[in-house]
């Protein structure tokens, strides 16, 4: 039994407590959901862990996946005997950090209820200045404050890393971001220092980039799995295959995510519009309300661009971005159809990046 745990350790506050009164759930307890598995999830609260599942009214009345709980979410349970629950409501959600499924036109919940989203990449091949614009998309639209860290920070020599952190800075220059090592331990006091006491932090990033060993020594014990060290790159492979929350002694609140290939919008363009602020300001003094920003006359995108007052590659990840969200929000039938003019809209972007190059 947990009876040294308050609730408020868990990450619960007036949020969920006025929506639980709301929803007449008062003599339901609450429980958060801290793992996912197949037709099950793990739940904690102040009583301790169960293994919990949906009733079949869930199952038969939900519209799609994100009626399902996930990581992160609170519900109001039923305790059964043998640390056994059933999960009678998901609360309403705070934040949520969602994806579009690859190939597929659903969104895959990667975890709700979070403060920050740590946006990992390590700082050998799997370094993209585009790919943190698209994680940063999917948490800015979901409300969560994004964050970057770089890590495997030992791997290059320090006149790479400050190139790589002029970048980083040029491009985000709000957003706060850490370096990381888990072989010198730099900037890992750092990180503790950030992760505060009752508040949620979710880990995101590719396969392989040291999220798992990130949160293994926040941790102090090598909980999460990881693969064997490579003898060929002397660095290790991302064995989480689940999403999992995990509690430090500070009192923060991490959750680990398995690595992902693709970062899909889904309904994402608040996200997008935020992140890119300068252009979407832009995008309101275009001649024509519904320009595509690629070859219309009269857009003011286009001229900044022209003009070098946009850098390029954002000017060209915005439209990729823009141009998935768009795709995302079309039916499966629409979708058909616009396939080859989705495909030549894309091409003239890169034409159009082309044709402006020295």
């Amino acid at each position: 039994m947990d009876n040294e745990i308050k609730i408020d350790d868990l990450g619960y506050d007036d949020f969920f407590e006025s929506n639980r009164r709301k929803l007449k759930l008062d003599d339901f307890p609450v429980a958060r959901v801290i793992a996912e598995y197949k037709g099950a999830y793990s739940v904690k609260n102040v009583s301790g862990n169960y293994l919990a599942k949906i009733t079949g009214k869930q199952m038969f009345t939900a519209s799609s996946r994100e009626d399902f709980p996930a990581v992160g979410d609170w519900v109001a349970i039923t305790e059964l005997s043998d640390n056994r629950a059933v999960i009678y409501k998901v609360l309403p959600r705070k934040t949520i950090i969602k994806r579009k499924y690859s190939n597929k036109n659903e969104t895959q919940v990667i975890a709700t209820n979070i403060d920050v989203a740590f946006i990992i990449e390590s700082v050998d091949n799997d370094y993209s200045l585009n790919r943190f614009e698209r994680y940063f998309a999917i948490a800015i639209a979901g409300g969560v404050k994004p964050a970057i860290i770089l890590n495997k920070i030992d791997l290059i020599s320090k006149e790479e890393l400050d190139a790589k952190i002029a970048q980083i800075k040029n491009r985000f220059s709000d957003a706060d971001f850490i370096l990381t090592s888990t072989v010198t331990d730099e900037g890992l006091d750092k990180l503790k220092t950030y992760i505060l006491k009752g508040k949620t932090y979710c880990f995101l990033g590719s396969s392989g980039v040291g999220k798992s060993s990130l949160i293994n020594k926040l941790i102090g014990e090598n909980i999460i799995k990881t693969e064997s060290i490579s003898l060929r790159t002397d660095r290790g492979k991302h064995a989480t295959t689940s999403r999992e929350m995990y509690f430090l002694k500070n009192g923060g609140i991490v959750i680990d995510n398995p690595g992902m290939r693709e970062v899909g919008m889904a309904d994402t363009n608040s996200g997008i519009d935020n992140l890119f602020d300068e252009i979407a300001a832009l995008a309101g003094k275009c001649r024509y309300a519904d320009c595509t920003h690629v070859h219309e006359p009269g857009c003011a995108v286009l001229s900044a661009l022209e003009a070098g007052k946009i850098d390029k590659d954002k000017y060209t990840n915005y439209i990729n971005l823009k141009g998935e969200a768009a795709y995302y929000k079309m039916t499966e039938l629409e979708k058909r159809e616009k396939d080859r003019q989705f495909g030549k809209f894309i091409k003239n972007a890169k034409k159009q990046i082309k044709d402006l190059e020295p």
